[in-house]
């Protein structure tokens, strides 16, 4: 009975180690998305927000991103799920220069900071109150790409690489 609870410990320690997020992106966190953040008043709360990137905007001390938010999965990562689950829009700075042709349009990145006050935005022509993140950590995600695997749809051992519609290997005689 013992081997088999310590077996069964094991198994969910090994499976949880393989949901666990990236070192920076470890901690505790206040659960508040960015619109509860423009909503009630947040500023100062340690948050983790990810999302996908509308827009980098270098400037003289910091780079800026503005990003259309989506909910994290268990390893930090912005869930590509569902597209159409955002959590609306933020703004996150970090002191430094972020290359807009590496942080561009569509990458998913996850940022750890302090929710540092409230920037208007123009979107369109409309006025949007968006929550700015004090950015300690920028988490830029690898990109996913997707492969098609096409094979046979019947395993045929006769078939190979010397073995053609002709038997044998001389398949020329």
């Amino acid at each position: 009975m013992k081997l088999r609870l310590l077996c069964l410990a094991g198994t969910v320690a090994l499976l949880g180690a393989c949901a666990t997020a990236p070192k920076p992106l470890q901690g505790t966190f206040t659960e508040v998305t960015p619109q509860d953040a423009v909503a009630n008043a947040q500023v100062g709360a340690q948050v983790r927000w990810g999302g996908r990137i509308i827009e980098t905007t270098p400037r003289a001390d910091a780079t800026c991103f503005q990003l259309v938010s989506r909910p994290l999965t268990g390893t930090g990562r912005p869930s590509s799920d569902s597209p159409d689950a955002t959590q609306g829009r933020f703004l996150a700075c970090r002191a430094g220069f972020y290359d807009p042709a590496v942080f561009a349009p569509g990458r998913d990145v996850t940022f750890v900071g302090r929710v540092d006050g409230y920037e208007v935005t123009r979107i369109g022509e409309y006025d949007a109150r968006l929550p700015k993140l004090n950015a300690d950590v920028v988490y830029l995600w690898p990109e996913v790409r997707e492969v098609e695997v096409i094979g046979s749809p019947f395993y045929d051992p006769w078939y190979g690489p010397y073995w053609g519609p002709r038997w044998g290997y001389w398949g020329w005689w």
